[in-house]
């Protein structure tokens, strides 16, 4: 299980981002110097969200502070930008980093694409199945020098001229990541993408019995390798050496968890585990604009089940538990104040002293009993 930080550092004080805060805004030098940190403290990979800031900026900016370490986008919002746009980012960014990155895509939700994207929405998963097969098409045309290109229902892209034609790259097999919250999502995952990368509002047990057995018998139907087929996880995760910081962390997350709760459609997740009479509570109250009670909806009971919270070797222990036989990949949250700091090597430790060569498991029953 590689482990991919968050790329630029999290609020000072922060081990995670809250609903109302999430990751700083980059500022000058602000990336290469996380970047080269985070390298040099041992993380397998970096990752960049689009929320405050241009995933792809701040992968570039990392790609040239760094020599080996992973890149991704986690992710890019696909349905904001054209199939074209993200192929030349992923292409500018494969090249730029010596084959070192992923492409991350997510669809997000209908109000967001209509209303702060202001582009068209339409049924995401056939939308998504045509975007990652109009992205694959550039980039075998930009490679090998020709190709049929791409038409479908929801995407045209058949016109290539060498003025805008990149031309081939030393790595040209990049992967492709999307986000998933529903099993439908995952059948495309399983068709046309590499892995998912869950929300972290799915628990090891809801990846394990609903998300990741669509994904398989997708690839397989396909006629690919489903044991070739990633999972990236970004659980909800507190950690810190001293108590103070460590309660600072939880409201962080309590938040989070709250305000992903009170989203409709991350309620199949937390209706896995019986909880959908919080998440329909939560939904009333973001509604109603009164932010400042979904935390209390929060009890310690509910956040021990989705999250992971105390000293970074509880932490680590607890995340090899849960998603070791799962994961490929899991994405930490670190904050920009030296007290994180200092306690992300003890958390990378931690997580690589306990054994993660156990058997992978294939049956979903295996996982009813975890988080």
């Amino acid at each position: 299980m590689l482990i991919e930080a968050v790329v630029p550092f999290g609020e000072s004080g922060s081990t995670g981002s809250a609903a109302d805060e999430g990751p700083s805004r980059v500022v000058r030098g602000s990336v290469a110097a996380a970047s080269h940190r985070l390298a040099s403290l041992g993380v397998d990979g970096l990752v960049a969200e689009e929320t405050k800031d241009s995933p792809f900026t701040v992968l570039a900016a990392a790609a040239e502070a760094t020599d080996s370490i992973r890149l991704s986008t986690s992710v890019a919002i696909a349905f904001a930008r054209s199939p074209a746009v993200a192929a030349l980012d992923a292409w500018t960014l494969q090249r730029v980093s010596g084959g070192r990155f992923t492409l991350g895509l997510g669809s997000q939700i209908r109000q967001h694409i209509e209303r702060r994207y202001g582009m068209p929405w339409s049924d995401p998963a056939p939308r998504m199945r045509e975007y990652v097969l109009a992205v694959r098409s550039l980039w075998s045309r930009w490679q090998e020098g020709e190709g049929p290109g791409f038409v479908g229902d929801h995407y045209r892209s058949d016109l290539m001229v060498p003025l805008f034609d990149p031309g081939p790259v030393d790595h040209p097999r990049i992967p492709v990541h999307l986000a998933a919250v529903n099993p439908l999502m995952c059948r495309v995952a399983g068709e046309v993408a590499d892995g998912i990368r869950c929300h972290p509002a799915c628990t090891s047990g809801y990846i394990g019995q609903t998300l990741l057995p669509e994904a398989r018998r997708s690839a397989a139907r396909a006629g690919r390798d489903p044991a070739q087929f990633e999972v990236a996880v970004k659980p909800l995760i507190a950690y810190a050496v001293g108590p103070e910081s460590l309660e600072h962390a939880i409201r962080q997350v309590r938040s989070r968890l709250a305000f992903y709760a009170a989203t409709p459609v991350y309620r199949p997740a937390f209706a896995h585990h019986g909880d959908a009479e919080v998440a329909d509570a939560a939904r009333v109250l973001a509604r109603e604009r009164r932010w400042s009670e979904l935390p209390g909806l929060i009890d310690d009971e509910f956040l021990d089940r989705y999250a992971f919270v105390g000293t970074p070797e509880r932490v680590g222990a607890r995340l090899v538990e849960c998603f070791g036989p799962l994961a490929t990949r899991c994405e930490i949250p670190v904050a920009s104040d030296e007290a994180a700091l200092t306690a992300l090597p003890r958390l990378l430790t931690a997580i690589r002293a306990i054994r993660t060569d156990r058997r992978v498991r294939t049956d979903p029953e295996e996982y009813r009993d975890d988080r």
